[in-house]
């Protein structure tokens, strides 16, 4: 058996997400379908490790998962044949040959999100999959402060859906940044941290635009953390402007350049 870790990008829209459901179109399901074709439907099926979990709609630019496969390809010869069972609205692109213990899932230490907010008055039908809409005016200048209340080690409970799979919802995020594109008239946000929870980034996309907005204090997020109230939050902004921009590994991250203890599973 040959581990292979792949690395791949897809359009969410029309997609019920990334985990395997019954009778919907999942990342997952489309991933594992063609991998098993690929082996030539092998007993027991080959099963797909993901990185972890995108939402319906949710967009990834570097989505990671790992396969154990029954014999071996050259991994170029792989990333070649994947691509060419696909659908269109996804694409492989790269595929190396790991050690057997490597786990896509397990051995990830940082993620990195992208959220795009169109600031159009109107809602524009050619990126109403791929951004979220605001149509305030906002101040970036009070969103960037806020954005330094992001950072560090804190308690998300406010900035977690219901729902939510998760033992503890203490999370530490490195960077939060936002810029406003001007060629696009587009937010975007970028934050990268050690792990994100259910709808977290769209929770504090949220708040941050309604900082920006002048709707809330602009130092409100230490608040929001010392209540623990999801409903304080108020709003989640839409899927359709969250891509999945990187996932990091044990020794590649810059918030851990050298290689972690063995990971607990």
């Amino acid at each position: 058996m040959q581990r292979y870790k792949v690395i791949f990008m897809y359009d969410g829209t029309n997609f019920a997400g990334f985990q395997r459901q019954p009778n919907k179109r999942t990342v997952e399901s489309a991933l594992t379908k063609v991998v098993n074709k690929m082996a030539k439907d092998p007993e027991p099926a080959i099963v797909i490790y993901g990185s972890g979990r995108t939402d319906a709609g949710v967009h990834a630019l570097a989505q990671v998962a790992h396969f154990d496969f029954p014999f071996y390809i050259p991994a170029e010869s792989m990333r070649k044949g994947l691509n060419s069972m696909l659908p269109m609205d996804m694409e492989i692109l790269s595929v190396a040959e790991v050690a057997p213990d490597f786990h896509a899932r397990y051995d990830v230490s940082g993620k990195r999100y992208l959220y795009r907010m169109d600031l159009g008055e109107f809602r524009n039908p050619f990126k109403r999959n791929y951004t979220g809409h605001w149509k305030f005016p906002v101040d970036i200048a009070k969103i960037n402060a806020a954005l330094q209340d992001l950072v560090g080690e804190h308690d998300f409970t406010s900035f977690v859906a219901s729902g939510a799979q998760t033992r503890t919802f203490v999370r530490t995020i490195y960077e939060a940044t936002c810029h406003i594109d001007q060629a696009n008239h587009e937010l975007v946000f970028e934050f990268y941290g050690n792990g994100f929870m259910y709808n977290q980034v769209r929770i504090m996309v949220g708040v941050l635009v309604e900082i920006g907005a002048g709707t809330r204090p602009v130092h409100d997020i230490p608040r929001l953390y010392a209540v623990k109230d999801r409903k304080q939050a108020r709003r989640t902004v839409p899927a359709a402007g969250l891509y999945l921009k990187h996932v990091y590994y044990q020794g590649e991250d810059p918030a851990h350049p050298t290689k972690l203890p063995e990971r607990q599973r």
